[in-house]
């Protein structure tokens, strides 16, 4: 776990930089730098959706996956939390529209990707770091621009690392049967396809905010989609 505990650290001073940097910063120059994070992340998106090997299962998943987290009203339930801590831990002094914005955005970015599921695999059960540690170093440089971007929200997505990436380190003696290289790699081109439409969201482009809270259960279903294709393949 000490390695959950190294990430949070960085995100949070990351962040807390990024914050005080930003009274230093111009509106436009806040907005451009926004637009630029959207673009980052579009490519990360796009460069982890690629991946796939199995393009019907990325499909299937999504399909399923945003079914059941609408059902669930995850994406909801993210907001509550972010407007919780805005309200009750805060008292509503942080003063900043786009905090619960930030929180679920920068939930979502630092806690999809392969890294975070292998690295929390070999944390857990080969205690290995390094992976972790590496994801860390990425997270501190893109949590100081969101923080500068979106402000205090993003600071307290790293109470969401504690929780999933934690949960994924704890149980990952569990978890490591099941996630062959085939799942990780459409686990992570599904993570890739939610970072695209969050993307999308950063940048304003739709009509209507895209949910993409509400696709989280997608990323796992890669490990019932392969089971359950060898069987119907054994069938026909």
């Amino acid at each position: 776990m000490i390695a959950v505990f190294v990430n949070m650290a960085t995100v949070l001073c990351g962040s807390l930089l990024g914050i005080l940097l930003r009274k230093r910063l111009k509106s436009s120059l806040q907005d451009a730098l926004m637009k630029a994070l959207a673009l980052c992340t579009c490519v990360i998106g796009v460069s982890s959706a690629i991946g796939t090997q199995a393009l019907l299962c990325v499909i299937l998943c999504m399909v399923i996956g945003t079914a059941l987290g609408e059902w669930w009203r995850i994406d909801d339930g993210i907001e509550h939390a972010g407007d919780f801590i805005k309200e009750k831990v805060f008292k509503g002094r942080v003063g900043e529209s786009r905090f619960t914005e930030g929180f679920v955005s920068a939930c979502i970015l630092f806690c999809i990707g392969s890294m975070t599921i292998v690295g929390s695999l070999e944390a857990g059960i080969n205690r290995n770091y390094s992976i972790i540690y590496a994801k860390s170093t990425m997270d501190f440089v893109s949590s100081m621009a969101f923080g500068a971007a979106m402000g205090l929200g993003v600071t307290c997505s790293a109470l969401f690392i504690l929780v999933f990436q934690g949960g994924l380190t704890l149980l990952s003696g569990l978890l490591a049967p099941v996630l062959s290289t085939a799942v990780v790699t459409e686990m992570s081109a599904v993570g890739g396809v939610i970072l695209i439409g969050m993307a999308v969201n950063m940048l304003g482009l739709g009509k209507e905010r895209i949910k993409v809270s509400n696709m989280l259960p997608a990323i796992f279903l890669p490990i019932a989609y392969f089971p359950i294709a060898d069987w119907l393949s054994g069938l026909f």
